[in-house]
């Protein structure tokens, strides 16, 4: 009888140890301890018309902005009962008003679920807007056409696929082809929260296109934004849980190849760049502890980081923006045009800001 209370109390005592390291290493990764100091931005003002988030930003020429909102993900607070919403909002107007773009014909609104948004626009002009869907907890993208006039997506398609178990963020290279990253190795939801707990270094980027789907990177701990180079030679990958982010080189397989990382110091969400410069804007939480505690008198805050000349040896890191969460809390995307920089949040606000 001893033996046995002993095994057990040494199994526990194991058990209590496990915890533990695991407890520190998720504090540490979601940098649980940082201090958040203010560094504002002039002359910011919420935008008024979205309320429930605006988790992902895509900059059209023209300064026209499409926005997804209303996302609800596990272990995220979330509060519209409503499903979710892509807007358009024209960065330049005076009045900033954003306008909910209609669905059309042969699209089930009330499940969805919008995350990860991108646009490719082909050799005719035509805008096609690519979305990460997730009705009823299910991972799938779907493609619009976007028609400016009418204020309307038209419903083109949805791409499902097993490699596409848990598609967080996506960038569209073609009319139907893209690259999306998997946040999670498990496609359920308990079993995704033990992903996390475990910080398992097995989610992935994917590859699709209608002739080929493929796995073309792996050994992120939550692969999460991801983006392309203004030449189309080289994908950004943030890692959310490493504070990284990755460069890949494309081949004309359309395989990637790692080519090095930059530590941001930050957990990186949505990563935008500038057509003009190459340089990355990223949205990041800079005390992603807070999100998991979800106290509204100790909310997260927000950071904006800026990346010039990620492809040089010595890239330069800046810090643009920096919120303790009293003007915005969980910033995922931040995007430049015309000397503003558009937020925005997971599930709170967004905020245009005058750059200095």
């Amino acid at each position: 009888m001893g033996k046995k209370v002993i095994l057990i109390s040494v199994i526990i005592a194991a058990f209590s140890a496990f915890l533990g390291e695991r407890l520190m290493t998720i504090r540490k990764r979601c940098h649980a301890t940082r201090e958040l100091i203010p560094n504002h931005l002039p002359n910011c003002k919420h935008i008024k018309g979205l309320e429930y988030g605006s988790e992902d930003i895509t900059m059209l020429p023209g300064g026209l902005a499409l926005i997804s909102t209303g996302l609800k993900y596990p272990g995220m607070p979330s509060f519209s009962d409503g499903p979710g919403k892509i807007y358009l909002l024209d960065i330049e107007s005076d009045r900033k008003r954003p306008v909910e773009l209609r669905m059309g014909r042969g699209f089930d609104l009330e499940s969805f679920n919008p995350h990860g948004i991108s646009v490719y626009t082909d050799a005719d002009g035509a805008i096609h807007l690519f979305v990460v869907n997730h009705p009823q907890s299910q991972s799938q993208v779907e493609i619009f056409r976007f028609l400016e006039e009418e204020n309307t997506l038209e419903y083109l398609k949805t791409i499902k696929h097993e490699l596409l178990h848990s598609v967080n963020d996506i960038v569209a290279l073609g009319a139907e082809s893209f690259y999306a990253t998997n946040d999670n190795y498990f496609s359920n939801g308990i079993l995704k929260m033990l992903g996390l707990f475990l910080s398992l270094p097995w989610c992935t980027v994917v590859y699709y296109s209608p002739e080929e789907v493929k796995v073309v990177a792996e050994g992120f701990y939550m692969a999460n934004g991801i983006n392309v180079s203004p030449d189309k030679k080289h994908i950004y990958v943030a890692d959310i849980l490493d504070s990284k982010v990755h460069v890949m080189e494309r081949q004309d397989s359309n395989d990637l190849i790692p080519v090095k990382f930059v530590d941001v110091g930050s957990l990186v969400d949505n990563i935008e760049v500038d057509p003009e410069t190459g340089d990355l804007w990223l949205g990041c939480h800079p005390n992603a502890w807070k999100a998991f505690l979800n106290d509204i008198e100790d909310p997260p805050g927000s950071e904006v980081i800026k990346i010039e000349n990620i492809l040089s040896d010595q890239p330069t890191v800046n810090q643009v923006f920096m919120d303790d969460g009293s003007v915005i809390i969980g910033s995922s995307v931040a995007t430049l045009y015309g000397g503003k920089v558009l937020i925005g949040s997971v599930y709170h606000r967004a905020l245009c800001c005058d750059l200095k």
